[in-house]
């Protein structure tokens, strides 16, 4: 077992702790389906901003939701080893929900990080209230051209059915 890999309990108790000793949360969430270089450089540039990195990581049942069927190509129990085997990542927790509000809740983040394919305005009213309400920083990372799980899906059914 993955030590990062927790539950929502036990994220709310680790970033607790950090939060004790002054150190300072980042927290994004998504489905990182099929994890690209865009991602790594994503998650590596949040990293940055702070002491620790925890990942929301949509379950497969949101994915689906969010994404439609055939989705997820990856499922959950391995997209989260993936993402807690990158050395940015210090925590990886998955939520059913096709919002992060509970993740939010249960980690309490200094600093919330979206992907620049997100605009303050396109964020979820809820998750943006309960970061207000928490006092959290909404940081918005540039989006990296060219590197998408959908475009990637798509390239790979071009080059199987040629």
């Amino acid at each position: 077992m993955n030590l990062k890999i927790i539950d929502m309990d036990e994220l709310t108790e680790r970033t607790r702790q950090l939060r004790a000793v002054g150190k300072k949360l980042v927290a994004t969430n998504g489905c990182f389906d099929l994890l690209h270089v865009g991602h790594v450089r994503y998650l590596q540039a949040a990293r940055g901003l702070g002491d620790a990195l925890a990942i929301g990581l949509n379950g497969d049942r949101s994915v689906r939701d969010l994404k439609g069927t055939g989705r997820p190509v990856n499922n959950e129990g391995d997209r989260a080893e993936v993402l807690a085997a990158l050395e940015c990542v210090d925590f990886v927790t998955i939520f059913p929900e096709t919002h992060a509000t509970q993740f939010i809740r249960a980690s309490r983040p200094s600093i919330y990080v979206k992907g620049g394919d997100y605009t303050s305005e396109t964020l979820n009213a809820d998750e943006q209230t309960l970061l207000r309400d928490i006092g959290a920083e909404i940081r918005i990372i540039p989006f990296v051209p060219g590197y998408s799980t959908s475009h990637l899906i798509e390239q790979v059914g071009k080059t199987v059915y040629k």
